[in-house]
């Protein structure tokens, strides 16, 4: 009798007790933390080519923050809208979601309360057009991508990619109050950069996202296809960086690290389709992270381009 009581008290034991800090934490990990500090990479950078030099302090500590915070909103609404899918996904098990740590209804008012934030605060300490942006950032990536694109269609990284691109526009905007050619020019690079960013996670994930229905790429197409898909892009994404040159007159450096980062990208791609024509796995996580190594490399020669004085 003792023993039947007495196991019951140490399975509770070993449950996460819900502390303060492991509440914060669950409710950061809703906001997709990684995607976000991804996303906030390119805000700098624009910001910086916008002004042509160093902005404001404390307009570009401002911009982060609202697009932290639009960024974190739009990842919450993703985590709450998925979350029956997460359930099926050993990628993303551990989600608070998923866990039952963070229930349905308080991740879905955060969600709004964090997003109606974004905007309240970028309209107060940037301007209206930074705030109509982040508005805008958040309704394509939930409704345009997580309820029509992702469960629909092959094509939903590619058109829900347009989400990402918004930051780059949140930054020039935040800066000038307008939108100009090379913030577009830097929308088309981050548009084009993020298919072969996204589809070796999904070939590695496709058994993943297989379970949960999710037409990806990796799930609907053979390897050799996603594999000459991550190319084209690759080259288009490259194509598009030198594009900047022109568009936003800025110098040596970001030229010569476009063309080696570029180089670096185009390679990888080229060695995943090689495995892939071959009937091999070969390494899509190293494109994977390539692609983020592509992408911080390119952002920071943006953004030290304009500093320099020749």
């Amino acid at each position: 009798m003792s023993t039947e009581i007495s196991a019951p008290a140490q399975s509770s034991d070993r449950r996460p007790r819900r502390t303060i800090g492991r509440t914060v934490k669950n409710y950061v990990a809703l906001t997709k933390p990684r995607v976000m500090e991804l996303l906030l990479v390119v805000t700098v950078p624009a910001m910086i080519l916008a002004q042509g030099g160093l902005p404001n302090l404390w307009l570009v500590l401002a911009t982060l923050i609202g697009g932290a915070m639009s960024a974190g909103s739009a990842g919450a609404f993703n985590c709450y809208i998925d979350r029956d899918m997460d359930r099926k996904m050993q990628r993303t098990k551990n989600r608070p979601l998923v866990t039952g740590e963070i229930s349905d209804r308080n991740a879905l008012i955060f969600s709004w309360v964090l997003g109606a934030l974004s905007v309240v605060w970028l309209w107060f300490t940037t301007n209206w057009l930074a705030a109509a942006l982040s508005a805008g950032a958040i309704f394509f990536y939930v409704v345009i991508y997580t309820l029509i694109l992702k469960r629909h269609s092959e094509q939903n990284i590619i058109w829900g990619g347009i989400a990402g691109c918004f930051p780059v526009l949140i930054g020039w905007a935040a800066v000038t109050g307008s939108l100009d050619w090379p913030a577009w020019v830097f929308f088309l690079v981050i548009f084009l950069w993020t298919p072969p960013h996204y589809w070796p996670l999904s070939m590695r994930y496709r058994e993943d996202y297989a379970a949960a229905g999710v037409p990806m790429l990796g799930v609907v197409r053979g390897r050799a296809t996603v594999g000459l898909q991550i190319i084209l892009y690759a080259w288009a994404t490259v194509a598009s960086s030198l594009l900047l040159i022109p568009a936003a007159g800025i110098g040596w450096l970001y030229t010569v690290v476009a063309v080696a980062s570029g180089g670096y990208f185009i390679i990888q791609a080229h060695r995943l389709y090689g495995s892939a024509i071959r009937g091999q796995e070969g390494k899509p996580m190293q494109v994977f992270h390539g692609s983020i190594t592509y992408l911080s490399v390119l952002s920071l020669a943006i953004a030290i381009d304009p500093l320099l004085p020749f």
